[in-house]
């Protein structure tokens, strides 16, 4: 089992910028690449970002990309996600997933953290 901890959500105003960390833990962990999904109001989840376990490889969507870095740092077991720039269309709870196919369809969620971007 593993067990994934966000945090760092929180209202900021349009052009400001968050950090989200999510911690890891649990003996299934180790060997796992890490990715962030969000749910906006009446949407369904989306994936926004992965990483590799090494941190050499990341993915992103399209609508982020140039605004949002994932990163990842393997002594404390926590993947960030540093998201610059923001807008009122990146309101959503953002979700860390872990393991399985992470882009698609992780094995394993946290709970979430809610990010609200006001205009």
């Amino acid at each position: 089992q593993v067990h994934l901890v966000e945090s760092g959500g929180g209202l900021v105003q349009a052009g400001g910028s968050l950090r989200l960390s999510c911690v890891a833990s649990g003996r299934s962990y180790f060997g796992n690449d890490m990715a962030w999904f969000r749910r906006a109001p009446g949407k369904e989840r989306e994936f926004v970002a992965s990483i590799g376990r090494s941190g050499g490889t990341t993915s992103y969507t399209d609508s982020v990309k140039g605004r949002f870095t994932i990163s990842i740092d393997n002594a404390k077991n926590t993947v960030f996600l540093q998201m610059n720039t923001l807008q009122p269309e990146d309101t959503a709870v953002y979700y860390c997933a872990s393991g399985g196919a992470v882009a698609t369809r992780p094995a394993y969620w946290g709970q979430g953290t809610q990010v609200t971007v006001s205009s």
